[in-house]
């Protein structure tokens, strides 16, 4: 039996994660992907108009399944402070997981914010972190004046910022790493969204 387009196309894509992590998105060309992927030019294009489009879907798959985990979580019943770990073990485990495709994510991200500005799922993680701390905050988990978009982006920043040290190899990144990151990141937000906890007064 021959192999489903299905299987060819995903070929494709992880040989660009390779050629991308490897090389960089801006110096490689669409012939380093198909001689990667063992595929002709032909049958590339057949899957993808560009290595722009290639790339894109790269950001669109990672993006959707964060967004399927997080979904799942702001489905449960789960405290908030489990609902903020499964997101961080998620977020974080993917280096352990796909090291390749996180290090084209971070790298690529910057140099090419077009590209995340048109997946939609990125925007969709956002909102539901948000209504998972709204929720939390209903359920009298988390402090009721904390302002649910910033928690959402300090959240995230502090998971891109841990990622992007991995990347560049200004923070260890072994298996045990990455699990003390995600118990650091829920300790610290739990402490700073604790219910009994006041602002601090501007001085």
């Amino acid at each position: 039996m021959g192999e489903r387009p299905t299987d060819k196309r995903e070929l494709i894509l992880q040989a660009a994660v390779r050629v991308f992590a490897r090389r960089g998105y801006r110096t490689c060309r669409v012939g380093d992907i198909a001689a990667e992927a063992g595929v002709s030019h032909g049958l590339l294009y057949h899957y993808f108009r560009s290595k722009d489009e290639v790339l894109e879907t790269i950001f669109s798959e990672t993006w959707g399944r964060l967004l399927a985990e997080v979904t799942r979580l702001e489905n449960s019943e789960l405290p908030v402070l489990e609902q903020v770990r499964g997101i961080a073990t998620r977020y974080l485990g993917s280096w352990s997981v796909q090291p390749d495709v996180i290090r084209v994510l971070v790298r690529e991200v910057a140099r090419s914010p077009d590209v995340g500005r048109r997946v939609d799922d990125g925007a969709k993680v956002f909102l539901a972190v948000r209504r998972i701390i709204e929720e939390g905050q209903r359920r009298g988990e988390i402090r009721a004046d904390a302002d649910p978009r910033l928690v959402t982006w300090v959240l995230y920043g502090a998971l891109e910022e841990i990622l992007t040290g991995w990347v560049l190899g200004r923070l260890p990144g072994e298996p045990e790493d990455v699990a003390r990151a995600v118990d650091t990141v829920v300790e610290v937000v739990g402490a700073g969204l604790a219910p009994d906890r006041q602002r601090v007064p501007a001085g």
